[in-house]
């Protein structure tokens, strides 16, 4: 008789939808340890802006990859994937479940599929699109993009510069889109896995993020961004939240502009976060509402019966 793999229990959808909420629930259910895909969460400077679990939350069940760096450290999705799959390896000897939760497309797809391979970059293309982003700033990075190639412009995080110059560089090289590396054969991995994605209608979801941003604003976000302002260059801090509290405190944005800019930086994120995983046929979408016991049945039907 064939021996059962493991199950990964992967929780998706947009920033403020509930992940959180939700894997805290089903590591209670199946005494799971759980794993952050949430790239943000990663650095121990940034608590607020990157709505790290409470105190109470982590302490409800085993967390990995949770303010385990320092924004000054260099990390990459490479070195998530190892990291994360090396750690599954040792959870999956006491546990037939672990669970991967977080709206790092990304970074989970680097744990469930594999990276993909890309091409090599010649240093001279690398140069050219460091001085476009230097001498015409970020817009001209976008627009250049949404030119060459409008898909990924739709799904990748835009604000984000680092992001933006590997596209352009990988395109530039290639003469394929960016996307094309992105659908490459996955990675065999020794265990299941299951995507659970948490949904609601746009106004919804908006709403959330909304109150989210008050309330990161309330518990000290901008006394947070204060002491992390100079460190700006720093790429772990090229993100929503921050970089417009940094145009706040360099006189470009007032208070209400900034956390205006948040608000409206932050939708934008969970757009492009939908459209990554709505692209995923394997997502098993519920409402963020959903009672957890459908999600269970989900998950125990999908594995009992892909064993059979």
């Amino acid at each position: 008789m064939e021996t059962k793999q493991p199950t990964l229990i992967c929780i998706v959808g947009p920033t403020a939808i509930g992940k959180t909420n939700l894997s805290l629930k089903l590591a209670d259910y199946f005494s799971a340890e759980i794993i952050s895909a949430d790239s943000r969460q990663f650095y121990k400077e940034m608590k607020i802006g990157t709505a790290v679990p409470s105190e109470g939350e982590l302490a409800q069940a085993p967390h990995h990859f949770i303010q385990h760096l320092s924004i000054e450290d260099e990390y990459n999705v490479g070195k998530f994937e190892n990291d994360a799959i090396e750690r599954l390896k040792e959870i999956f000897k006491s546990n037939s479940k672990a669970i991967l939760v977080g709206g790092s497309g990304l970074y989970q797809k680097a744990v469930t599929e594999g990276l993909d391979s890309f091409p090599e970059i010649p240093s001279e293309i690398r140069q050219k699109y460091n001085t476009i982003l230097e001498n015409n700033g970020i817009a001209k990075l976008q627009a250049l993009l949404k030119e060459k190639d409008p898909e990924t412009y739709n799904s990748i995080e835009i604000a984000n510069p680092r992001r933006l110059t590997r596209a352009l560089e990988v395109i530039e090289t290639s003469g394929k889109s960016f996307t094309f590396f992105q659908n490459q054969t996955k990675k065999e991995r020794p265990f299941e896995v299951v995507k659970i994605g948490l949904e609601a209608p746009r106004k919804v979801i908006y709403n959330r993020i909304e109150k989210r941003v008050d309330m990161m604003i309330e518990q000290g976000l901008a006394e947070e961004a204060k002491t992390l302002y100079p460190h700006k260059h720093l790429n772990a801090l090229q993100t929503v939240g921050y970089k417009e509290l940094f145009q706040y405190f360099d006189g470009h944005l007032s208070l209400t502009e900034a956390i205006s800019e948040i608000k409206k930086n932050t939708r934008r994120f969970a757009k492009r976060q939908l459209t990554w995983f709505k692209k995923d046929t394997d997502v098993h979408w519920f409402h963020y509402e959903e009672a957890v016991e459908a999600i269970l049945f989900t998950i125990e039907y999908k594995k009992t019966s892909h064993d059979e």
